[in-house]
């Protein structure tokens, strides 16, 4: 028999949806050889339990947190680690995000082939009290010396302290500089867009994002050993495209853009795009049975599996795209893979009612409620919440 729910339309009207149920996904196996690497943003759960003031203290479930980034690992996708999608600089602060990175670094040892990096950042520095160019470089070594040294591979995080105090291209070359000549190993470099964080509004001294770009391009090729890749989240695929024919030989392009992510990862058969993704922490058995399909060759089974994943990600992005963790851990308690609904800061409370109704919609048509039963009692629960007897 259907599963049946009712749900909120965006005009307040209660629609009856039938659900589809889940999809037939064959994902990778742990470690399986990928022609694409591949890293998922990973999600933090929060601890519902602990006795503080949400907006200004920050609680993490540990056990599972980690378990969920044992499931990431198991799928064959790497983790991102403590990165804006695990609420890093938006409820999670910088000693919780380092006991993140330890407890996955640890984690990780016992995952045959898995696949970690971790970001550093300055989000201990506020941005208001960065006075000089100086202060944010003490600030990234600061990170960059704790990280390395729980033996961790560093993502420089995009700073909001340097975009503030910066006057131009050159404190930007002069930063990343100085990180790059100090690194223990290649890094991955970290290029959020405002509409992610609009306190990084003019990131690379330029307003102008073609001139962005040339100041970017310029300081990686001036340390392009010291640089395994650039991850882009600007949400323009031409601006990625352009910016990837650029790049030196040997230094990848880590896509972060979670609209057009299936047609840059395939390629135009000269270039392609590698991944470091948000959303696929909410898509991960499609984002790996993709992947697979595409080392084996089957380039349109790659895009069949993705191409319905690719709406609920837009979806899950919308403006405010800064919100979008909302929808990742959303898609997360639906599926099981935490008990409750409940985020760091309190940011469960970012999208409306219908936002998640529509989620649920798409999460459903892209084969991706692993469990019908539970995602569909669980939507019953949110709704009676807000009023809507089941």
């Amino acid at each position: 028999m259907a599963l049946q729910i009712t749900l909120p339309q965006a005009d307040g009207r209660l629609v009856p949806y039938t659900l589809r149920g889940p999809g037939a996904f064959t994902p990778a196996a742990p470690g399986a050889a990928l022609n694409r690497i591949a890293y998922s943003a990973a999600h933090v759960v929060a601890d519902a339990r602990a006795a503080i003031d949400p907006w200004l203290q920050s609680a993490v479930d540990w056990d599972a947190t980690i378990a969920y980034r044992r499931r990431l690992w198991s799928l064959g996708l790497g983790v991102a680690e403590a990165m804006d999608t695990a609420q890093r600089g938006m409820g999670l602060d910088w000693p919780t995000s380092l006991a993140l990175i330890a407890r996955s670094i640890d984690a990780a040892k016992d995952m045959p082939g898995a696949l970690l990096a971790s970001g550093c950042g300055t989000d201990h520095l506020a941005p208001d009290d960065a006075r000089s160019v100086g202060d944010v470089i003490r600030a990234y070594e600061t990170q960059m010396e704790a990280i390395e040294k729980l033996g961790g591979k560093l993502i420089v995080m995009a700073s909001r302290a340097l975009a503030r105090v910066a006057t131009g291209p050159a404190d930007y070359e002069r930063v990343y500089s100085r990180v790059l000549r100090q690194a223990r190993q290649p890094v991955v470099l970290h290029w959020l867009g405002d509409m992610f964080d609009p306190a990084l509004a003019g990131y690379w001294g330029s307003a102008d994002t073609d001139a962005a770009m040339d100041t970017a391009l310029g300081i990686i090729a001036a340390h392009a050993s010291q640089v395994d890749g650039i991850k882009i989240s600007l949400l323009d695929k031409d601006k990625e495209i352009r910016m990837r024919a650029r790049l030196p030989a040997g230094v990848r392009m880590y896509t972060g853009d979670d609209f057009n992510y299936a047609e840059l990862i395939a390629g135009d058969g000269q270039r392609h795009s590698d991944a470091l993704l948000g959303i696929f922490d909410a898509i991960a058995p499609a984002a790996s049975a993709a992947l697979a399909a595409l080392a084996a060759g089957d380039t349109a089974r790659f895009h069949a599996i993705l191409a319905p994943t690719v709406p609920l990600s837009r979806h899950i992005f919308q403006a405010p795209t800064r919100f979008y963790k909302t929808g990742v851990v959303f898609m997360a308690w639906l599926n099981g893979h935490q008990d409750h609904f409940v985020m760091v800061g309190g940011q469960q409370s970012t999208r409306s009612l219908p936002h998640f109704a529509e989620l649920f919609r798409l999460a459903d048509a892209a084969g991706l409620l692993e469990q019908p039963d539970l995602a569909a009692a669980r939507m019953r629960t949110l709704l009676a919440l807000h009023g809507i007897p089941g």
